[in-house]
């Protein structure tokens, strides 16, 4: 088996395709009136510049995913991050809101084509669990530093310079990422495409499906992100229109959040799950997390940031971290190589429409109420996935089995 060491290079590319996706992702927010301002955009056409890019990320997650199990997905990574490179330069070059808005859709068929298959290929490159454990914990921490910076980078870059800066600042580092991965990330070769069009593979195998522990984790995974993103966005909302600060200081302010999800983990998750199993450690975390949402909840007009901000954020921070990496390593566990993939495409695809499920049902209900209630509401939706994960504690049952065990063939059955 390959040392660690020797993977290192690997599971940091494949982590920095997951960090650039995200702050594509998150970082033209704050360039939104910027952009309007040069292109005239109306509101709609302003609101598809981001649901362009997602709604298209979306729809080829779960296909990529299958054609990476076909392929090879290191084959379906390169091709994303090409298309994903052109696409952004497009973005910054485009004169006109329609030109802007293809681009941008262009950019979420190459970033879901590129998102796809990580999973996977991390899960293929650390097989043994304590090893997966710590690998699934720096994507975890990737991707929440990737969403706190998306708003600061985008602030800073529009401030100092365009909004095409935005867009511009992708494409050294997709180039760069696309040269690791032809320098560091190895070939996992595929069941072959005309074998796999002959059998009719569907894009997610019946045995995934019909899997218990997959079919839970998921379950876990979609309540965590409904939390995530809603407390992305309501926390947004309440330090600067209630406390007045500006979009650089409300990224800063989430600095103690990223520093907890990096402790927990990368340091902390993998050797407690090591001690006392991946279950309870999700389980005590998803507990840490909803604590946090309902104390955060509270959202006094003259909050001070150490009491009612940074103490909270430590909290669903360390619960997060904690949580995110075993949430993921169990649903990752049940996929033998033939069908990681699949898996990782129905994961990535649980995450966007958790986040999805948060920004159109909770944050309309905190608008028609108040913040807090809407945080209360994401609470509640996480103390939901808390209790599926609790049924998950304990000796793995008849249909867990080994992690792959019985979904080792190449074909469906």
């Amino acid at each position: 088996m390959t040392s660690t060491r020797a993977r290192l290079p690997a599971l940091i590319v494949l982590a920095t395709v997951q960090l650039m996706v995200i702050l594509d992702g998150t970082i033209v927010n704050v360039a939104l009136p910027a952009v309007r301002a040069d292109l005239g955009l109306s509101e709609v056409g302003l609101a598809w510049v981001v649901n362009a890019f997602f709604v298209a990320f979306a729809l080829v997650l779960l296909p990529a995913g299958r054609l990476g199990d076909l392929v090879g997905p290191r084959r379906v990574l390169t091709a994303g991050l090409t298309v994903f490179v052109v696409a952004t330069a497009l973005c910054g070059l485009a004169e006109s809101p329609a030109a802007l808005l293809a681009a941008r859709a262009l950019q979420g068929v190459g970033g879901g084509l590129a998102s796809a298959v990580v999973l996977g290929m991390v899960a293929a490159l650390f097989p043994e669990p304590a090893g997966r454990a710590r690998a699934f914990g720096a994507l975890a921490f990737v991707g929440a530093a990737g969403g706190a910076a998306g708003a600061l980078l985008g602030g800073a870059l529009t401030d100092l310079g365009s909004w095409r800066w935005v867009f511009g600042v992708n494409v050294p580092l997709a180039l760069a990422v696309l040269a690791g991965v032809l320098l560091a990330v190895p070939e996992q070769p595929g069941v072959g495409l005309r074998a796999g069009l002959a059998a009719r593979v569907p894009l997610v195998p019946r045995r995934l499906l019909t899997h218990r522990r997959f079919a839970l984790a998921n379950a876990v995974l979609l309540s965590v992100t409904v939390a995530g993103f809603s407390f992305q966005f309501l926390s947004g909302l309440y330090l600067q229109e209630q406390l007045g600060w500006s979009p650089m200081r409300t990224g800063l302010a989430y600095l103690p959040v990223t520093a907890a999800i990096a402790v927990a983990s990368i340091g902390l998750s993998a050797r407690l799950a090591a001690s006392i199993g991946p279950e309870r450690v999700a389980v005590a975390g998803l507990v840490l997390f909803v604590v946090g949402l309902v104390v955060l909840s509270a959202f006094p007009a003259d909050g001070a940031f150490w009491r009612d901000v940074a103490f909270p954020m430590l909290l669903l921070g360390t619960g997060f971290g904690l949580a995110m990496p075993q949430v993921i390593g169990m649903a990752m566990a049940v996929a033998g190589e033939a069908d990681g993939g699949a898996a990782s495409g129905v994961v990535a695809t649980t995450q966007q429409l958790g986040g999805a499920v948060g920004l159109a049902v909770l944050v309309p209900l905190a608008s028609a109420t108040t913040l807090g209630t809407g945080l209360l509401a994401a609470a509640g939706v996480l103390a939901v996935g808390t209790g599926v994960a609790a049924t998950l504690v304990g000796p793995p049952a008849d249909d867990q089995g080994a992690p792959g065990r019985e979904v080792g063939d190449a074909l469906v059955r």
